[in-house]
């Protein structure tokens, strides 16, 4: 009988120290969540001022930073998920309000707030909530822990924040007065720009252009999937299946014409109508996603258990160790640390960086204009707009950059109620800042997450048995079109899948070798596949001029 083989023994990954200061290229839409959230904030701050209540504003903000959400979304989908952010942002103020009324105990508040963080965490990361994530909710809900309270204000305050959160989607919302398809024909010419890019790249950038085309049509597929208009969505659906095709065979593939497509989707103009005979067939694969159930929350909530336990131990050493210097504002801590967690600790490291870079820089601006806004509250006002602006616009380009106008906003925000020491607040926020991303980091180490190997291998064998279910279908004299297209999309979604989880599991760093060789050979079958399958339905002759109608 042959020896039974040795388990493989897990091993060190060290960490990487990638380029994480570098700026990245502004978003296409980088202007509109910095205009929202101006537009959300302003006028409840500015009828607090008027009527000599600034006090109130922190309540005000919780409801008005919602406007920061779901600006990828359609505006179907936006509806829906700018009032689930609201009622959540009000749900988790409410903890934090009937906390700090009830007790007065700054070890069982931070515990109150480590909880609420790693819950708020799991939940957006489970609904695929987009930025800003969690960490604006953490923000709010940690710091009403610390705000003084009685039971009877309580309702008063959430009432405040439920009003601005109104407003804030009326903000969200009222764009699609103008544009009413402006995301997802947004996210579809990014699609056939990035898969253009694909095309047109030398075969050395190959894998990272294929990446990014695979992540930027699976972001259109998801937009157009919760579309509610049908008409507008099939003949986007017939762009977008261009650009899976121009990732699956990018030889057959003129880039010159998706990027033609990608700009006649700007602004409110005609959509391009592509003529060709399989738009019915190739469009029945969406069908057949469509009407297959979603994955409940329950089992999206699964995965994510490490990444809740590090936020909850992270939160909760921080906000300790925070009371233990005698720092007044723990929830600083507390909040930096939740701000950290991210997919595998790689990029929890990077983010770790980014966070202290970004703060630090952050309080040597409140130290300039501190004394500018210590002249009025008008004043004061106008800089924490200008500073949501600055936030909201820098965001996308690194988050360290966002992180120097989030940084002074957040400190002018503490003097609403009443003028503190400039020097107290800064000493205090950079001990926060250092305390709450070492604990942080090391609450990540600690934690390691085992299930990462195992998703690889549930995706690998997703990956390789819709390869497989294709490859039948294609040896078939005449297999059906429409299980041949949804095959076809299934593989396609199982490849980036199992790309996303790969990259996923090899950021963390301690764990079992990964089939790395197992890996690669499915995504050199499946691309195989995908460009055979392309070729046997005939759409990559589609992607030349003559398959499109003025």
């Amino acid at each position: 009988m042959p020896p039974v083989p040795a388990a493989p023994t897990p091993r060190l990954r060290r960490l990487p120290l990638p380029p994480v200061l570098r700026l990245a290229r502004p978003s296409d839409i980088w202007f509109k969540p910095a205009l929202s959230v101006v537009a959300s904030v302003a006028p409840p701050n500015l009828t607090l001022l008027a009527l000599g209540r600034l006090d109130l504003a922190m309540y005000t903000m919780a409801g008005s930073l919602c406007a920061l959400y779901a600006h990828n979304r359609p505006y179907a989908a936006r509806a829906r998920v700018l009032a689930r952010v609201v009622l959540g942002m009000v749900a988790g103020l409410a903890v934090a309000l009937v906390s700090a009324s009830l007790t007065t105990s700054a070890v069982l508040l931070v515990t109150v707030g480590a909880l609420l963080a790693a819950l708020q965490k799991a939940l957006c990361d489970a609904t695929r909530i987009g930025p800003p994530g969690n960490v604006v909710l953490t923000f709010i809900s940690s710091a009403s822990l610390f705000a003084p309270q009685t039971l009877g204000q309580v309702p008063g305050h959430l009432a405040l924040a439920l009003a601005a959160g109104l407003w804030a989607w009326l903000v969200g919302m009222a764009p699609g007065l103008l544009r009413p398809h402006g995301p997802e024909r947004r996210a579809t010419a990014q699609a056939l720009n990035a898969a253009a890019a694909h095309a047109a790249a030398h075969p050395a950038d190959g894998p990272r252009t294929r990446a990014a085309a695979a992540a930027a049509v699976q972001a259109a597929w998801q937009a157009l999937l919760a579309t509610g208009d049908t008409r507008t969505r099939r003949s986007l659906e017939r762009l977008l299946v261009r650009a899976e095709v121009a990732l699956a065979a990018p030889a057959d593939t003129d880039p010159a014409r998706l990027r033609t497509w990608a700009r006649e989707l700007c602004g409110n103009g005609h959509l391009p109508e592509l003529d060709d005979p399989w738009a019915a067939d190739e469009l029945l694969g969406v069908d057949v996603e469509l009407a297959a159930p979603a994955r409940s929350l329950w089992a999206r909530l699964g995965p994510l258990t490490p990444i809740a336990v590090r936020t909850a131990l992270g939160c909760a050493l921080a906000g300790y160790a925070s009371l233990a210097l005698g720092v007044g504002r723990p929830y600083w801590a507390l909040v930096t640390a939740a701000s950290l967690y991210q997919a595998n600790l790689a990029l929890t490291w990077s983010r770790g960086v980014q966070r202290v870079v970004g703060n630090l820089l952050g309080v040597l601006l409140f130290a300039a204009v501190a004394p500018l806004a210590h002249v009025g509250q008008v004043l004061l006002v106008v800089c924490c707009l200008a500073f949501n602006f600055g936030a909201e616009a820098l965001m996308g380009r690194n988050y360290w950059l966002g992180s120097v106008c989030v940084t002074p906003m957040a400190l002018l925000v503490t003097e609403f109620a009443r003028a503190q020491q400039p020097g107290q607040l800064i000493t205090e926020r950079v001990v926060d800042t250092v305390v709450g991303a070492l604990v942080g980091l090391l609450a990540a180490v600690a934690v390691t997450n085992r299930r990462a190997g195992d998703r690889v291998e549930h995706a690998l064998t997703a990956a390789e048995r819709a390869g497989e279910r294709t490859a039948r279908l294609l040896t078939e004299p005449a297999p059906a079109p429409a299980a041949l297209e949804a095959a076809r999309r299934n593989l396609a979604t199982a490849l980036a899948d199992l790309r996303a989880t790969a990259d996923a599991a090899a950021g963390e760093w301690w764990q079992r070798a990964l089939p790395q060789e197992r890996v690669v050979h499915a995504e050199q079958t499946g691309h195989r596949t995908l460009a055979a399958t392309v070729r046997h339905q005939g759409l990559h002759g589609t992607t030349s001029a003559e398959g499109i109608r003025p």
